[in-house]
């Protein structure tokens, strides 16, 4: 796991390095995907290139699953689950809340089985360009950020929990979910939308929001955050779908309370 996590934070630094640069010299949107507002920069599609191409060169037999198109099955056990600039619409606006993603799992080499469910998270990386922090875990070794360990807050009741979140890009899912958290804002401290799942996860990691919890994400959004989570003591839950995920996570002094109240509110439907 120790070669694993190397070869996972030298490519997201250097990725996080090329993401920057591009940023710097003007975006271009290359394409749109599930609405007019869900964008695909010139940007992503560079850095995942860049990516595939340091993992393929070390270890080949491996498996990629990347947001921008890259799907190659591979023979070891071992894939490579990666988003390129996770938060392109604040990299298009030159919000700097945004991230380079890539995890290794073990599961199924088949990627339309593949899923957080039945994977087990290896090795983790999540690199901000604009902040220089690099978010990172090994199974079993803990989280660190830029060399200092990490740990979750311990608020002593949803109350006075600090809580992102973030939202789809269908208007009728926005509608539901703006619903939701109307009805979460009176019953916890605030609620905060950075616009980057993988910056969101990070960020319950080391205790700067209490909780999280979003539907509609995708593997790559979460595949390093959850194992730096849960390596940083975050409870964790994740459901079984393939690509739709609700994911929730918060510490355990309100962590079942946590997901009672969002259970409650149907977030987890939204």
């Amino acid at each position: 796991m120790h070669d694993l996590l190397e070869l996972a934070r030298t490519t997201a630094v250097e990725a996080s390095d090329l993401a920057r640069t591009r940023r710097a010299e003007g975006v271009e949107i290359a394409d749109r995907k599930s609405s007019i507002t869900d964008v695909v920069t010139a940007a992503d599609r560079e850095v995942e290139q860049l990516v595939l191409e340091r993992i393929r060169a070390t270890r080949p037999d491996d498996g990629i699953l990347g947001e921008e198109g890259t799907s190659i099955e591979g023979t070891s056990g071992v894939t490579w689950v990666v988003d390129p600039i996770d938060g392109t619409v604040n990299y298009l606006y030159g919000v700097g809340e945004y991230a380079v993603s890539i995890a290794a799992v073990e599961g199924p080499t088949s990627l339309s089985e593949l899923r957080p469910s039945n994977w087990t998270g290896l090795a983790g990386v999540i690199a901000a360009p604009v902040s220089g922090r690099v978010f990172e875990a090994a199974r079993g070794a803990g989280a660190t950020v830029n060399g200092s360990g990490l740990a979750p807050s311990a608020p002593a009741s949803l109350e006075e929990a600090l809580v992102a979140t973030g939202f789809g890009y269908d208007d009728q899912r926005r509608r539901k979910q703006g619903e939701v958290v109307a009805k979460l804002l009176p019953r916890v401290r605030d609620v905060r939308r950075m616009g980057a799942a993988a910056i969101d996860i990070a960020s319950c990691a080391a205790g700067q929001v209490d909780a999280y919890y979003e539907r509609g994400v995708r593997p790559w959004d979460v595949a390093a955050g959850l194992l730096i989570a849960e390596e940083a003591g975050c409870t964790t839950f994740v459901s079984t779908d393939a690509t739709d995920l609700f994911v929730a996570m918060a510490p355990p002094s309100i962590a079942e309370d946590f997901l009672a109240m969002l259970r409650e509110l149907r977030a987890d439907e939204s």
